[in-house]
């Protein structure tokens, strides 16, 4: 886990290198092993940079190590709710002003069943 006095910020850029999505991404430190992210992006950003932001905070190691995380996006933001969705388990939304804030599990955490824990036809493992 990383020092949770630091910070990761991570950059989506279009074809002529504009960013058009971004996020600060902290790790708290504890038994709780919890991630939290703030995502922000351009409100004319064609479909799919969202996405792939939500992709490459849910890739960090970090974020793969903890077992819950809290995003907080745009209100409105459908395509990151959506993704995040996806990456997530349990998740749980809110409103809160012109933000929705997302708490959910992280799949295959510490305590959750990774990549070698499946049988040969793909099922989990008991």
């Amino acid at each position: 886990m990383t020092n949770p006095e630091d910070s990761r910020h991570l950059e989506i850029r279009d074809e002529t290198d504009r960013t058009v999505a971004q996020a600060e991404v902290t790790t708290a430190q504890g038994p709780e092993g919890t991630v939290r992210t703030s995502m922000q992006s351009d409100a004319y950003a064609p479909p799919g940079y969202r996405a792939s932001l939500v992709d490459a905070v849910m890739d960090l190691p970090e974020v793969q190590a903890s077992d819950r995380v809290e995003a907080a996006v745009p209100y409105g933001d459908a395509e990151s709710l959506e993704r995040l969705r996806e990456r997530t388990e349990d998740a749980q939304t809110r409103a809160a002003g012109a933000t929705t804030l997302l708490d959910a599990n992280v799949p295959n955490g510490p305590d959750g069943p990774g990549p070698d824990d499946t049988e040969p036809d793909g099922e989990p493992l008991p």
